[in-house]
C-alpha cells in the first residue's frame, strides 16, 4: 500500500474516532482528487492503490484516453487519463500526479488523476442525485456531494471501469 493511500486512511481512521455518534450506515467515505479544476470522489474501497506515476507500456488501436498497460505485481492493468476521458486537454505530470487503481469485482485499471485531495466523510443526506440532463445507467455520475464550501462529484467506479476499446 502506497504511503499516501496509508496517510487518506489514517486520516479517515482519525475522523471516524471523533464522530462516535455518527451512525456508519448514515455516511459515505470517499477519497477525492482533482481533474483539470473539479473535485471527485469514489468510495474509498473501490481503491485498491494509489501511486506515483511510472513508465507504461503504449498499446495501438485503443482510445487517446487510453494511454497504455502496466504490470502490477503480475496482472497487466491499462492506464487510462481521466483529463482525456473527461475531454479536457493533456497535461505533462507534475510532482502532484498520481495513478490510482480502483477495482470493482473482477474490472480493474489505473487511472491518472492530476492530484489526490483528501479522505472525505459525507453523511448520506448531503449526498443529491446527479444532475437532471445526465440521469440515466450511461452517466458515470453516482452523485453530487455537498460540503460547507465546496461540491463534489462522486463518480461511479463501474462506469469508470466499463471497457469500451
Amino acid at each position: 500500500m502506497s504511503d499516501k493511500l496509508k496517510q487518506v486512511i489514517e486520516k479517515q481512521a482519525a475522523q471516524q474516532d471523533e464522530e462516535l455518534n455518527d451512525h456508519s450506515d448514515d455516511i459515505v467515505q470517499l477519497v477525492g482528487f482533482i481533474i483539470g479544476e473539479e473535485e471527485y470522489a469514489v468510495p474509498i474501497l473501490s481503491i485498491q492503490e494509489i501511486i506515483k506515476p511510472f513508465t507504461w507500456t503504449r498499446v495501438p488501436q485503443v482510445p487517446a484516453y487510453v494511454k497504455g498497460v502496466f504490470n502490477m505485481r503480475g496482472s497487466v492493468i491499462p492506464l487510462i487519463d481521466l483529463r482525456l476521458k473527461f475531454g479536457l486537454r493533456e497535461q505533462k505530470h507534475d510532482e502532484n500526479t498520481r495513478f490510482i487503481v480502483m477495482k470493482n469485482g473482477d474490472d480493474i485499471a489505473g487511472f491518472i488523476i492530476d492530484r489526490l485531495t483528501m479522505a472525505i466523510r459525507i453523511k448520506r443526506e448531503n449526498i443529491g442525485p446527479a444532475p437532471d440532463t445526465l440521469i440515466g445507467d450511461d452517466t458515470m455520475i453516482e452523485g453530487v456531494g455537498k460540503q460547507e464550501d465546496r461540491i463534489i462529484t462522486i463518480l461511479k467506479v463501474n462506469k469508470l471501469l466499463e471497457r469500451d476499446f
